[in-house]
């Protein structure tokens, strides 16, 4: 139930609003003057404060402020016999929600009070939204706690302030547009449009029009003007991903685009001033691409200020049991399902398993699992994986990271060996470093190390 503080000092007025907003379910407490009415507010919280100018020991105007700052939150509209538009724009500017002069219709005030209470609960699912969606693409729940992310994460919030164009490269799967969202929340850019759009799902003959715009005839099937991507991101962030797929011929568009800050819809003859960040995603080696001519060098170097790279899972594996456990969480709470891990020798299968597909795989794999599991640990049987019987070899190349270096080789070898031993003796490290013919205390170190 709305509370109202109702601050007005004639008796029969006061008696009769009180009565008809009772009626239409609101708890009025009564005040019949300015000290009074501050101390009900100091004594209770209430959503309205209705109240009067003209006050026997008060000016109405100046109860404003002192009411505010017991409660800045509550909404206030204040009556007057003697109003005028001078007062009400100072009573507004003093913090007050609403003005309303005497004499007045009760319904004509309980419609300000719905209206008032109306944009308030807007206002609060508006900040409320706003602070999940930057909760959700906040850094801090990008997870990642291996040396790779941790320096990449560091290299995010130095740029992302920076109207700096950024690319992002990385395999498929790894979260390239869950960083790129992650970098216009942390921005001052937060609050303005962000505009993602793969630039392979688009059609060659229709890409021009989706990023740009067209005017009504530029074409046969052109009924209307339409604003392209640039315009629908303005003041805010526009992704490209998949960037590679861009035909060359909308390369020199695009490098135009982001040089001069201006762009031509598709049948027009005026140019249109644009301020977009644009940040440029991709899976392939745009490197490669240059030197094989499906990429113009330009646009490579103006799209490469700052490069950021996410490693493959298969490279931060340290990272795999952190994963595991989020994705756990969250669709074991989703499906309504109290599960509490895996069994040994379904967590074998995970640690084993190369992850071609990265973090992206590793989700749709522990929900499936999730979801086809009958009790309260995942088993191997419900791990449904394509490849579930992997050939020694197979299993042992996944865990190779794809480098001739030795270093990195060796690493993950021992990795590999030091996980399979510690999964045949159910977790017993003293056993495991028998086995692995190194000293219990060289097991702790490694365990360690690679955060087994």
């Amino acid at each position: 139930m709305v509370k109202i503080l109702l601050i007005e000092d004639e008796e029969s007025l006061r008696h009769m609003l009180s009565v008809f907003l009772g009626r239409k379910g609101f708890a009025v407490t009564e005040a019949a003057t300015g000290e009074e009415g501050l101390a009900r507010a100091k004594e209770t919280r209430h959503k309205v404060i209705l109240c009067d100018i003209m006050l026997p020991d008060h000016n109405g105007l100046e109860l404003i402020p002192r009411l505010r700052e017991i409660d800045h939150h509550q909404l206030m509209i204040v009556m007057s016999a003697y109003g005028s538009l001078d007062t009400a724009i100072e009573a507004i500017r003093l913090g007050a929600k609403d003005y309303i002069s005497k004499p007045f219709e009760p319904r004509e005030l309980l419609i300000k009070i719905r209206k008032a209470l109306e944009e308030e609960h807007l206002r609060e699912d508006n900040l409320r939204l706003r602070r999940e969606v930057e909760n959700r693409y906040s850094f801090q729940n990008i997870i990642g706690r291996s040396p790779a992310m941790q320096r990449l994460f560091g290299q995010v919030k130095k740029v992302a302030n920076f109207k700096t164009t950024i690319l992002i490269t990385g395999e498929s799967g790894t979260g390239k547009e869950l960083i790129a969202r992650g970098i216009h929340y942390q921005s001052e850019r937060r609050d303005r449009p962000f505009v993602a759009v793969n630039c392979s799902a688009i059609p060659e003959n229709l890409l021009e029009s989706e990023l740009f715009g067209h005017v009504k005839g530029a074409f046969t099937s052109a009924t209307s003007h339409k604003r392209g991507l640039f315009e629908e991101a303005s003041e805010g962030t526009l992704l490209l991903d998949e960037i590679a797929e861009l035909p060359l011929s909308l390369q020199t568009k695009l490098l135009r685009a982001i040089q001069e800050e201006e762009i031509r819809k598709v049948g027009d003859t005026k140019i249109t001033n644009v301020d977009v960040r644009l940040l440029a995603a991709t899976s392939r080696d745009l490197g490669r691409e240059v030197k094989e001519r499906r990429f113009r060098e330009e646009l490579f170097y103006r799209l490469n200020v700052v490069n950021l790279h996410l490693p493959p899972l298969r490279e931060r594996t340290e990272d795999l049991p952190l994963l595991l456990d989020h994705f756990l969480r969250h669709f074991s709470l989703k499906a309504g399902k109290q599960i509490e891990g895996f069994s040994g020798e379904a967590l074998g299968l995970l640690l084993r398993h190369p992850w071609p597909g990265n973090v992206r795989e590793l989700e749709n794999q522990v929900e499936r699992a999730v979801l086809l599991a009958d009790g309260k640990t995942i088993t191997a049987e419900e791990m449904m994986f394509a490849d579930t019987e992997l050939p020694a070899e197979k299993a042992s190349a996944g865990f190779l990271p794809d480098t001739l270096s030795i270093k990195k080789s060796k690493a993950a070898l021992e990795r590999h060996l030091i996980g399979k031993a510690l999964e045949k003796f159910g977790g017993n490290r003293t056993k495991a470093s028998g086995e692995l013919e190194i000293s219990y205390r060289a097991l702790l170190q490694k365990i360690k190390e690679y955060g087994l």
